[in-house]
């Protein structure tokens, strides 16, 4: 048996094969996505719609919720802020902070898809965001919290804010429901969930961060086209994603330990569904 011809069979093929794996590697990283072109910039849109398990919510509608209650809901908003994508690559955009905050409102439509530009081109599979409002931004001068933050503006921060409680509310949920017993200072059965506080001075911290993978999808930002990455957000859970909420029990959930229970139930209220590539 020659065993010197033997082993340089051996060595040629191991060398041949990883020789072939390398070269089949660096051609499919360069023939993945050719048309990207990093130093062009595309837009992103990110739509949040709002459901009730496996139904649309709508506002005025009656649910049950997991403790066995009926309620409706009249009033439903809540800041996004903080938003960075994260491409398949690896790399991660953060959108700059002044062109980084918005106010979901679930009675206009318009609010509900956020668009981001200046987005680099890539294939991006992953998006981070905060449910609320950071402390740098509550603690800056009323002057360098415009749009959706201005604390003069109706519709805007004005409602979203606690003048008393020097902080923005980051998720506000009204309505009413038959468990809760009318009350001289409450005959409608009301139930008012206004959920903030960021931590400051010991005070009590509800800002919630959301990482959301696209799975096997990606989407696909480019200088021409659009991606609409579409995520749901189910609002029963916010009254029993990780504890369950009753309305009777906590008709009123504003600046309490039990606050922090709300903000961890409706982080998990945000799930990916799909996404779009062709600009619809």
């Amino acid at each position: 048996m020659n065993t010197n011809f033997n082993f340089s069979k051996i060595a040629f093929l191991a060398f041949f094969i990883a020789f072939s794996t390398a070269l089949s590697s660096c051609k499919k990283d360069s023939d993945t996505d050719p048309e990207i072109d990093p130093n062009k910039k595309g837009m992103v849109e990110i739509k949040f719609d709002n459901v009730a398990g496996q139904d649309d919510f709508t506002l005025g509608e009656n649910y049950t919720n997991a403790a066995g209650e009926t309620f409706k809901v009249d009033m439903l908003q809540y800041y996004i802020s903080n938003i960075v994508l994260k491409s398949e690559s690896g790399s991660e955009y953060v959108v700059p902070q002044e062109e980084s905050y918005f106010l979901i409102k679930e009675h206009d439509a318009a609010t509900q898809k956020i668009q981001l530009s200046n987005i680099p081109e890539g294939n991006y599979n992953e998006v981070t965001f905060t449910v609320g409002v950071d402390s740098l931004r509550n603690t800056k001068d009323p002057s360098e919290r415009t749009g959706v933050l201005d604390i003069g503006v109706e519709g805007a921060g004005k409602e979203m804010y606690w003048s008393w409680n020097s902080g923005y509310i980051f998720f506000k949920m009204e309505g009413t429901s038959t468990a809760i017993e009318p009350t001289e200072n409450n005959p409608n059965g009301k139930f008012y969930y206004h959920i903030g506080g960021f931590g400051h001075n010991s005070t009590l911290n509800n800002i919630r961060t959301v990482t959301l993978s696209l799975g096997t999808d990606v989407a696909q930002a480019r200088e021409e086209t659009m991606p609409s990455i579409h995520l749901v957000v189910d609002i029963l859970k916010t009254l029993e994603g990780t504890t369950q909420v009753s309305l009777k029990e906590y008709p009123v959930v504003m600046v309490n330990p039990f606050s922090l229970k709300v903000s961890e139930n409706y982080m998990k209220a945000f799930e990916y569904h799909h996404v779009h590539n062709d600009g619809h």
